[in-house]
């Protein structure tokens, strides 16, 4: 597991000051920390984690986002989803697994993908910014709650920088 962190601090929870700068500017949480402390435990029974890039750990309501390197979701979610499975049992939260530095369509479809994205349009306001209308179509079972469906756009806004209009339909 590459994490942020030396590998030497975050197997030891001894950060030296390079860490401890990260931690105190903010780049890294103590959420990342246990995270990325959790995977690296894993690492020894799960060898394809070794190739993972942890970039970013987000939790947001009932949700943990993490956020690993283009092309490394498959390694995080192999293994029969067995990894995926020991971090919702660890952190009592439900888990997805959103790839960095891939476009906005690749990114939003990862982060509703029990539902289908039939568009994506930017919305420009008057006031100068602009933001992102997703239309989703789903069963109504697969229909997030509307405290759900807040707790995503809050993790698209922190992660992908983008401000999301959601319809369902």
């Amino acid at each position: 597991m590459k994490t942020l962190l030396c590998d030497f601090c975050l197997r030891s929870g001894m950060l030296c000051a390079r860490c401890q700068e990260k931690v105190r500017s903010g780049a890294i949480t103590p959420l990342y920390m246990e995270v990325g402390r959790f995977l690296v435990n894993l690492e020894r029974k799960y060898p394809l984690l070794q190739d993972v890039t942890l970039h970013n750990v987000v939790q947001e309501g009932d949700i943990l986002a993490l956020v690993v390197g283009r092309g490394e979701k498959g390694k995080l979610q192999g293994y029969g989803g067995e990894v995926i499975r020991a971090l919702r049992e660890r952190f009592r939260k439900r888990v997805k697994v959103l790839e960095k530095g891939v476009s906005s369509r690749r990114f939003l479809e990862d982060l509703f993908s029990n539902m289908r994205v039939l568009t994506i349009n930017t919305v420009w306001l008057p006031d100068g910014t602009t933001e992102t209308k997703v239309v989703l179509r789903g069963r109504r079972s697969q229909r997030p709650s509307a405290r759900r469906m807040r707790a995503l756009t809050e993790i698209a806004k922190k992660v992908g920088n983008l401000n999301l209009r959601v319809e369902v339909i």
